[in-house]
């Protein structure tokens, strides 16, 4: 039996003779690598019959290459001198990627950390683009048909991204790219347009390591394994890793101290992937480290290009596309998805559903006008995303302007979209006091009574209580007074340090002990409860804000809109 050492890298268990090529591959999962002869005449590679989807492993002058024959070939290829200088003629490289619609399910496990580690490879080309005809007999693989369109029809290449300019003929990120020089960089982009295709484009054309994990699953500690692993990746290996991020929002500006190091040392390449503005939500120091790519939302004619090609690759033969399905209703989708590919290619994936079922009974006589209004009832309502903001954000706006039919509409909308009630019921008692506040004092307790309401009945009858608070706050007179005064201070303790810093005075200071008392704490304070009336002449700010006033004494702007009176015909102003 041959001699087994440890991986420096992984920590598998490797055979001393396979152990060169078990680092040149990047750990790969296989362990019992086939080991070459001494002469190195002849490679052998065993192609299991069983597993048709899965790639197995040839050693080849000390490089694995990824064999992806189709099941029922010889269970054993051999390979001479002679076949390897044929091979070599052709060799392209090539990138796995499971579920981007690639041509196989070959999915590295990582060697811990909880991400997808991608490996390449020299061989056959096996990149499978949605346009081809390799995709066409992907369709009968089982894994690739459950996927969902969006990610059947997902680019590996830069041509096939439409919408973005960065990475266009001219863009500066697609330079970046095809010269293999990325850096660290986030992407910030709404929803669907194309975050992730271009981190696993660069994936698929850079020569170092790529791993990817998610703000949603993954933790601190899978970063930290794989930092490790890029340690000793670049130490013995000479090959730098490239870490994506997508969502790297969800990790806290505490928890974003862990790539500070890494990517200032260049042990890592950062790829971090947000829908949030990057100024809020990622941490100085690390943006600092990183240059932002600002990714704007997809106009109709890019995302009807998408579409296009999706159909294209569902249905190979142009006969095939049910007629429903023509580019009036493409138009419309793309229009209504409003700059998201992917919720464009949900759309997409229901029409062709819709479309594709047999026109009898029920169905029978189904037209284009019924399948727009059966995607209707599909909203597009992201409760984690833009969707989510957006819309109680013109909720709040529609109350503080007293428009009780917006406000009733936006609440409809995120009711019949499952938005949380108890999320709408928060952003009403701070309504009750951001917008309505001294005006009417009542309001709170409303807003307060609702969300208590929303608690103990539940849906749907809650909604009654909800559209009733959402009424009341619409009509109420509304008065910011305390909202201002308090920005007031506030912007004074920013601008002002000394302002935040200022000495509290004596009788104002609390004297629990005898040793303050003898300080002067609390010394000469004044009760006002004991006064007539509670007058009392007494200063309470600190000695250097005397006399400085926060409360206004209105309780709105003084701004005029002139419009708003010529449309109310309220005469001149």
């Amino acid at each position: 039996m041959s001699q087994r050492i440890s991986c420096p890298v992984c920590n598998r268990d490797i055979a001393l003779s396979s152990i060169n090529r078990h680092l040149d591959e990047g750990c790969p999962e296989e362990p019992n690598l086939s080991e070459t002869s001494a002469s190195g005449f002849f490679t052998l590679t065993k192609n299991k019959a069983s597993a048709p989807s899965a790639p197995s492993l040839s050693a080849n002058s000390g490089r694995s290459t990824i064999n992806l024959s189709p099941a029922g070939g010889k269970d054993w290829l051999v390979s001479s001198p002679a076949s390897k200088q044929s091979q070599q003629s052709q060799q392209k490289r090539t990138f796995s990627l499971p579920f981007q619609g690639s041509s196989h399910d070959a999915k590295k496990p990582d060697s811990g950390g909880g991400g997808t580690v991608f490996t390449k490879s020299f061989g056959d080309d096996v990149t499978a683009d949605p346009d081809t005809p390799a995709a066409k007999r992907q369709k009968t693989n089982p894994a690739r048909s459950a996927m969902p369109l969006a990610e059947r029809v997902r680019p590996n290449t830069l041509n096939n991204i439409f919408g973005q300019d960065l990475v266009g003929p001219d863009g500066i990120l697609r330079r970046m790219i095809e010269s293999d020089s990325v850096k660290s960089m986030i992407l910030w982009g709404g929803p669907g347009c194309g975050k992730t295709t271009i981190a696993r484009t660069i994936a698929a054309s850079t020569k170092a390591r790529f791993v990817e994990l998610s703000g949603t699953t993954n933790n601190i500690a899978d970063c930290k394994k794989i930092f490790e692993q890029a340690k000793s990746e670049l130490g013995l290996l000479g090959r730098k890793t490239i870490l994506f991020i997508d969502e790297i929002h969800r990790f806290t500006k505490t928890q974003q101290d862990v790539f500070l190091a890494p990517v200032e040392s260049g042990q890592v390449i950062l790829i971090g992937a947000t829908t949030e503005n990057p100024s809020f939500k990622v941490q100085s120091a690390l943006l600092s480290r990183c240059r932002v790519f600002t990714l704007k939302p997809l106009t109709t004619e890019s995302t009807l290009k998408i579409l296009n090609r999706a159909l294209s690759t569902e249905f190979p033969e142009q006969s095939d596309i049910p007629p429903l399905l023509d580019d009036k209703l493409l138009t419309y989708l793309a229009e209504f998805a409003s700059g998201d590919a992917r919720t464009a290619l949900n759309l997409l994936e229901i029409s062709i559903q819709l479309a594709s079922q047999p026109q009898t009974g029920s169905n029978q006589g189904f037209t284009q006008e019924d399948l727009k209004k059966a995607l209707t009832k599909t909203l597009v309502y992201d409760r984690q995303g833009d969707g989510h903001y957006d819309t109680i954000s013109a909720f709040h706006k529609s109350v503080r302007g007293n428009d009780p039919d917006a406000a009733l509409y936006y609440l409809g909308r995120m009711i019949e979209s499952g938005e949380d009630p108890l999320f709408i019921s928060r952003r009403m008692m701070v309504m009750a006091s951001e917008d309505i506040g001294l005006a009417d004092n009542t309001l709170l307790p409303l807003a307060t009574a609702t969300h208590f309401a929303v608690q103990n009945v539940g849906m749907p009858e809650a909604r009654i209580n909800l559209a009733h608070c959402t009424v009341a706050l619409c009509l109420a007179k509304k008065s910011t007074r305390a909202y201002r005064g308090l920005n007031n201070v506030l912007a004074l303790l920013q601008s002002d340090p000394e302002a935040a810093s200022a000495p509290i005075p004596l009788h104002l200071r609390n004297a629990p002990t005898t040793l303050m008392k003898t300080l002067g704490y609390g010394k000469e304070y004044k009760y006002p409860p004991n006064y007539v009336d509670g007058i009392v002449k007494q200063e309470y700010l600190p000695e250097r804000l005397i006399g400085k006033k926060f409360l206004e004494d209105i309780d709105l702007g003084t701004r005029i809109d002139e419009e708003a009176y010529e449309e109310d015909g309220a005469g001149e102003v």
